[in-house]
């Protein structure tokens, strides 16, 4: 890792607190170096039982997460800290195939990077992930008095960020919320993807970037009754998806 990019002095203290998960003690060192000159109060540890103990005695804002790691993967560490919370997870790999890229987003990450990388590209997705987790929601018409959106048996919280059906919540990413909310402000309208990774924002892409599909995967496997048949959120081929709040219509 190229060490010219490091930046000795922060414009932009939040003050927030970062995990960084990664077997490489040069690419460990870097990091903690480069990020608390950002601002980032950073703890960097070897592997999955490290991070483990890390969580259990501080929380964290974001893990920085690589792929391969001795003993559990990182993708099994990302699964199983999906499954328990909603804390923002950016994927890093030396592979930086798209086939990896799409199974970190499968498994609930909010991001990948492929090394090597530049670490103000890092530091540009960092930001992304946590304004998106932290952004209030924009205003809508449709939404009901109190910030809350509903559609069929759901009910999307835009205050507390939040998904219920019939009274039970489920759980979203901050990118799966995201992209819900971004659909309940554009109902009955095709949004294709390339409009979708622009009201996302802070997402790079590539003209053969598939992520938005990924992700409206994942949404569609916790609001459609049949994700292969959806109600809600349906493919419109050749254009985009389109949000049908009053579910699909013959």
């Amino acid at each position: 890792m190229p060490r010219q990019y490091h930046i000795m002095y922060s414009y932009y203290m939040d003050n927030k607190k970062i995990l960084v998960v990664d077997d490489d003690p040069g690419l460990r060192e870097l990091l903690h170096e480069y990020l608390t000159t950002q601002g980032y109060e950073v703890e960097a540890v070897a592997d999955g039982n490290m991070m483990e103990q890390a969580l259990a005695r501080n929380p964290v804002n974001l893990v920085i997460l690589d792929l391969m790691l001795p003993g559990e993967d990182g993708l099994s560490l990302a699964r199983k800290l999906r499954a328990r919370s909603k804390l923002p997870i950016i994927m890093l790999s030396a592979r930086g195939e798209d086939v990896d890229r799409i199974i970190g987003l499968e498994v609930g990450a909010d991001d990948y990077l492929a090394k090597p990388f530049n670490p103000r590209e890092l530091l540009a997705r960092i930001r992304a992930v946590l304004r998106r987790n932290d952004e209030p929601s924009a205003g809508n018409d449709m939404l009901e008095q109190g910030e809350k959106y509903r559609f069929g048996s759901f009910q999307l919280d835009m205050n507390s960020r939040s998904l219920a059906k019939d009274g039970l919540e489920i759980p979203l990413t901050a990118g799966e919320f995201n992209l819900l909310r971004i659909f309940t402000e554009h109902p009955n309208r095709v949004l294709s993807r390339d409009h979708l990774m622009d009201l996302m924002k802070g997402y790079e892409r590539s003209p053969f970037d598939r992520s938005i599909d990924v992700r409206v995967t994942r949404l569609r496997r916790k609001i459609e009754t049949d994700p292969a048949t959806p109600e809600y959120v349906r493919t419109v081929w050749g254009e985009g998806y389109l949000f049908t709040p009053a579910g699909k219509v013959a």
